[in-house]
């Protein structure tokens, strides 16, 4: 069943005031960016209509969404942390990292997702912990002196997600 506007949007308002009421906790040393990913990003994916736990029952070819997919960079194997697909083609990456790294300042995971979305020829793709999101051009070839915002396009922050939920849709 396909989400409406309303229903994500209520979904993703529920979403993060479960974050900021429980915001120390995923602050919190011991947490692993797995479980940010379980308990925020699938569930933040979700709201917004992703098939995130292939509960359509398709082949595995035709995932709507494919964690830790294979991709080639510079001859080595590089894992995103989520392929989004229509049909067989990604259409863009999403990196997600633990809450507490720095989206908006450090360059490092920028680079990084850049790279993927630059190697695979997808426009966009998106970084995230959460807390922080940015969306970012991925037409222009990465370089590791690139500032954090550079090729970002769009920036949220999870206090936002209600208000701005139409730029995310």
């Amino acid at each position: 069943m396909s989400k409406t506007f309303d229903q994500g949007r209520e979904e993703i308002a529920k979403l993060c005031k479960y974050f900021a009421t429980n915001r120390q906790a995923f602050f919190a040393p011991g947490v692993k960016e797995a479980h940010v990913r379980q308990s925020l990003i699938d569930p933040f994916f979700e709201a917004l209509g992703w098939d995130m736990r292939n509960t359509a029952m398709v082949a595995p070819q035709y995932r709507e969404v494919v964690t830790e997919d294979s991709l080639e960079i510079e001859g080595q194997q590089k894992a995103p942390d989520y392929t989004f697909r229509v049909g067989t083609l990604p259409k863009f990456y999403t990196e997600a990292k633990k809450c507490g790294i720095n989206i908006n300042a450090d360059p490092g995971p920028a680079y990084q997702l850049r790279r993927y979305g630059w190697s695979a020829k997808v426009p966009l793709s998106i970084l995230t912990d959460f807390e922080e999101l940015g969306v970012y051009d991925c037409s222009q070839r990465p370089r590791p002196v690139d500032k954090a915002s550079y090729g970002r396009i769009q920036y949220f922050r999870s206090e936002e997600y209600p208000d701005r939920w139409r730029e995310l849709w």
